[in-house]
């Protein structure tokens, strides 16, 4: 079974051929933006023709958007891909955010106190929204944090850590 995952959103175009650039929402842009990658693009179908990085920059090219007019009708479009729902990166202990979400989240001694509602990508590290009976709260998805990350089971575990998860009486 396939889902759809965003993979980026289309910024200004670049140039006169049809070129734009993209924000990048995956890890993996090398993958998602390959020559020949079919993609959903605003609603719509589409092929990457070309991609490369240029200044930071990732810019794409797509079959059919061939100057500069059509590819600024294009800013601001949500670009997806359609993956199998198992796939998984290649790397241990890598995950996809569609991995994460909707895994319930148990504190040191195994007791179920809440469900991962998103996964935050912040300059210093990965956060996880967690919604609790009290509330949401974030935790860093740091390993000293988090040790336990079971996908297959449904469940992330948390350190021992007062305030993390609850408040703090007192």
């Amino acid at each position: 079974m396939l889902v759809e995952v965003l993979v980026g959103t289309v910024g200004r175009a670049h140039g006169l051929r049809g070129e734009v650039s993209v924000h990048v929402r995956t890890d993996e842009p090398e993958r998602r933006f390959a020559v020949g990658a079919p993609l959903r693009l605003g609603g719509k179908d589409a092929v990457v023709a070309a991609s490369r990085w240029h200044g930071g920059n990732l810019l794409v090219a797509f079959a059919g958007i061939a100057d500069r007019t059509a590819a600024e009708s294009l800013r601001g479009a949500e670009v997806w891909a359609s993956v199998p729902d198992d796939e998984a990166p290649a790397e241990e202990g890598e995950f996809y955010d569609r991995q994460l979400v909707g895994l319930a989240v148990r504190d040191h001694t195994g007791a179920v106190v809440g469900t991962i509602r998103d996964v935050l990508h912040l300059p210093a590290h990965d956060t996880l929204a967690v919604a609790t009976a009290s509330g949401e709260r974030l935790v860093p998805f740091v390993e000293a944090i988090v040790p336990v990350v079971d996908v297959v089971a449904g469940y992330v575990q948390v350190a021992d850590i007062g305030g993390l998860l609850a408040d703090e009486e007192g």
